[in-house]
């Protein structure tokens, strides 16, 4: 029995719930549609060649001379990022912004005279270009001496959590990194609590195992591949909702900050393209993380990586060959014989996930032919087979959990003629 079924039986027998009843939030509907995000971080670490600050650094040492924050959204948006989550204090508990509860900030640091603010650089580089913007606030603080006391800290991060939700408008996501948080107690309740009161429609990322109430789940690894079976309603500590899965990955390898000399680190666009093909092509959300250098600029080379990603993925399933038709979504026709090698899939999530097994078929002249098969579907499914010469395509739902509804099915060629 696979680990889909035994979750859904269980919750079924335990709690007279049917994984097939949930439904996404309008918030959660909205934010499957964004498909892709760029993670930020930047900070001391930048400037100490670390990626684990001890909370010791001199805010001296963040100085970024050409910081320029529409350079980071420019390049995102060209990589296809539709949303922006920027680190505003990383475990190091320095903070990005000019908080009134520490003086562990920039406005201890030379940049901008002490007077500036990167969260707000960017929060308005993104508005003034088109993408969401998310904030992340690590609950791991290795500087300030609150840490140690439970409840002296949750004052103090909510504190904190509460300049963010109010001073930079409305959020799409707030992420809680759990690193380092092994055997404290956060009180999850009243911080989401918080963020329901100033940003009520701002989605919670949080680990399964670090907070049971999330909105977002974190897919478990950092290579960037979502699980082939891919369910997007969850049952954690007995609460049973729908929590899809966001798959966050550095654009160079082993490294969220950057770091000098490690070009070579970049990941090729092979990769990346299989990252998202394992990730958007699962049904779940991409997060690329990137890296501004010491300079405050992302390094050309990177820039480049993201405009070729945006473009192949534009090249490839930016106009499809064909697409079937609203009142028959599972079959397709394609005007002449043609090379196909892929097939995007979708189920409409507002009526819930349902599909366990599928199969795409193509039509040879005289039979159809099985070209793939698969499990989940979900918000979306890119199937990707060798080339066949086809005018007709066809979806079989073989197993679900209730009645589908499938949005119409497009198909695509990603080899170059």
């Amino acid at each position: 029995m696979r680990f889909s079924t035994a979750l859904f039986l269980f919750a079924t027998a335990l709690f007279g719930q049917n994984f097939a009843d949930i439904r996404p939030s309008p918030q959660q509907l909205g934010w499957h549609e964004l498909e892709i995000g760029v993670l930020v971080h930047f900070g001391p670490n930048t400037f100490m060649d670390r990626e684990w600050g001890d909370g010791k650094a001199d805010p001296a040492v963040f100085d970024p001379k050409q910081l320029d924050a529409e350079q980071w959204v420019r390049a995102a948006k060209a990589g296809g990022a539709r949303y922006l989550i920027m680190v505003a204090k990383h475990h190091d508990g320095f903070c990005l912004w000019p908080s009134r509860h520490t003086d562990y900030s920039v406005k201890r640091s030379p940049w901008r005279q002490g007077k500036g603010d990167v969260v707000r650089e960017v929060e308005q580089a993104c508005r003034k270009h088109g993408l969401r913007f998310g904030i992340y606030l690590s609950p791991w603080d290795r500087h300030d001496p609150r840490y140690a006391d439970n409840k002296k800290y949750d004052d103090y991060y909510v504190a904190q959590m509460t300049e963010l939700a109010t001073q930079y408008g409305p959020l799409t996501e707030f992420w809680l990194d759990g690193a380092g948080s092994e055997g404290h107690v956060y009180d999850f309740v009243r911080y989401i609590r918080t963020m329901r009161t100033y940003q009520p429609n701002a989605l919670l990322f949080a680990s399964l195992d670090f907070m049971p109430y999330g909105d977002i789940r974190w897919v478990g690894n950092e290579s960037g591949f979502a699980h082939e079976e891919n369910w997007n309603v969850v049952d954690n500590y007995g609460i049973v909702r729908w929590r899809p899965a966001e798959a966050d990955t550095p654009l160079r390898h082993g490294h969220w900050f950057w770091h000098p000399n490690s070009e070579k680190r970049l990941k090729s666009l092979d990769e990346l393209m299989e990252i998202y093909h394992k990730t958007v092509g699962r049904g779940a959300q991409l997060v690329l993380g990137i890296a501004p250098d010491s300079r405050g600029l992302l390094p050309e080379s990177d820039v480049k990586r993201l405009e070729e990603f945006g473009a192949e993925i534009r090249r490839i399933y930016g106009k499809p060959l064909a697409a079937a038709d609203r009142n028959n979504p599972e079959i397709l026709w394609i005007r002449e014989k043609q090379p196909v090698d892929r097939v995007a899939l979708a189920e409409d999530l507002a009526y819930g996930q349902m599909v366990r097994l599928f199969a795409v078929e193509a039509w040879t002249g005289d039979r159809w032919k099985e070209v793939a098969r698969g499990s989940t579907i979900g918000y979306k499914r890119i199937v990707v087979f060798d080339p066949i010469e086809t005018n007709r395509l066809r979806v079989q739902i073989l197993e679900s959990l209730g009645p589908v509804r499938l949005k119409p099915m497009t198909a695509h060629f990603g080899g170059r003629r």
